[in-house]
C-alpha cells in the first residue's frame, strides 16, 4: 500500500468515508490522474502536474484543487479564505457531499487543465 492510500485509509471516521468517496469520484472522472503522496498527504496529479488534493484539517476533509483562479462554477461552495491559489470545498460529513456540485467543480477543474491552464 502507497503512502497516500494508507493517509486514506488510517483516518477515522467519518474522514475515512468521505476520503474514498471523494477518491472513487475523482478516479471515475479523470482516471488519468495518479495519486502520489506529496506534502504528507495526498495529491492527485494530472500529466505529472498537480490537480487537487485531499487533507483532514481542523474536523473537516478539504479537497483543494490547483489551479483555482480559473474556476469558473459553484464559486459559492470555494472555500478561498487565507489563500491565493488554492480553492477547496469542504465536508465534515459524507452527507455533506452534494454529489452534483462535486462532480461539476471536478469537471471544471478539468477544463481548466484542458484549457491549457496547467503548462
Amino acid at each position: 500500500m502507497n503512502p497516500a492510500e494508507a493517509y486514506i485509509l488510517d483516518q477515522t471516521e467519518p474522514f475515512k468515508s468521505i476520503l474514498l468517496h471523494l477518491e472513487a469520484t475523482i478516479r471515475r472522472m479523470a482516471p488519468e490522474a495518479v495519486l502520489k503522496y506529496k506534502y504528507r498527504i495526498p495529491f492527485f496529479y494530472i500529466d505529472d502536474k498537480p490537480f487537487c488534493y485531499l487533507n483532514v484539517t481542523k474536523g473537516y476533509v478539504d479537497l483543494g484543487f490547483w489551479h483555482a483562479a480559473h474556476l469558473s462554477v459553484h464559486l459559492e461552495h470555494l472555500e478561498t479564505k487565507g489563500r491565493k491559489v488554492i480553492k477547496s470545498l469542504r465536508y465534515k460529513s459524507l452527507e455533506a457531499v452534494e454529489q452534483q456540485i462535486l462532480e461539476a467543480v471536478i469537471a471544471d477543474a478539468l477544463s481548466v487543465r484542458d484549457r491549457g491552464f496547467y503548462s
